[in-house]
């Protein structure tokens, strides 16, 4: 089968699909699959002088930390996503990727059943998705986080965490 043009002369859209095909070997618990794709897609960062972003495409790798921990968030492995998130938060240049790089943190510290973890990254979370005054897809991932904080209601930190991210979803209109 021959590759269309496109691909053949720039190898941007294959590392693109390669970041997409790591989300859904995630989603459908195929870990070793999943690395393999997020490796292809890292190899983005080899272009950036010689194929710029440009078109309908404008993936060149500055998330790439943030869809490796993604990744591992969503395998329920927070041992290898914790690292890249914490490196992808030092890189989150707009409210939006900061709070779903938190969002993901208090996932990570559900996970392990670390609560101080899951508090203090749900509610900088919930503060970065109120400066955005446009929730959306934040609103959206805190409203999946909701689900894990369901083991430690019994928490009244966790309680209030989430009356807040009800109180966002609801007040900015997100949809969950």
């Amino acid at each position: 089968m021959r590759r269309p043009a496109v691909i053949q002369s720039n190898p941007l859209p294959r590392y693109w699909v390669a970041a997409v095909q790591a989300q859904t070997y995630a989603g459908l618990g195929n870990l070793p699959a999943c690395q393999r794709a997020l490796d292809m897609a890292e190899q983005v960062a080899g272009l950036h002088d010689k194929a710029p972003a440009s078109g309908w495409l404008r993936f060149e790798g500055s998330r790439l930390d943030e869809e490796r921990a993604s990744c591992f968030v969503t395998l329920r492995r927070p041992d290898l996503a914790e690292p890249p998130l914490k490196k992808a938060l030092g890189q989150a240049t707009s409210a939006r990727r900061r709070g779903s790089v938190l969002v993901d943190l208090a996932t990570v510290g559900a996970q392990r059943g670390d609560v101080d973890q899951l508090v203090m990254n749900g509610a900088a979370a919930v503060d970065s998705a109120r400066q955005t005054a446009s929730v959306g897809y934040v609103g959206r991932k805190l409203g999946d986080l909701r689900e894990h904080l369901v083991p430690y209601l019994a928490d009244r930190h966790v309680r209030y965490l989430d009356s807040q991210i009800k109180g966002v979803i609801t007040a900015y209109g997100s949809t969950q």
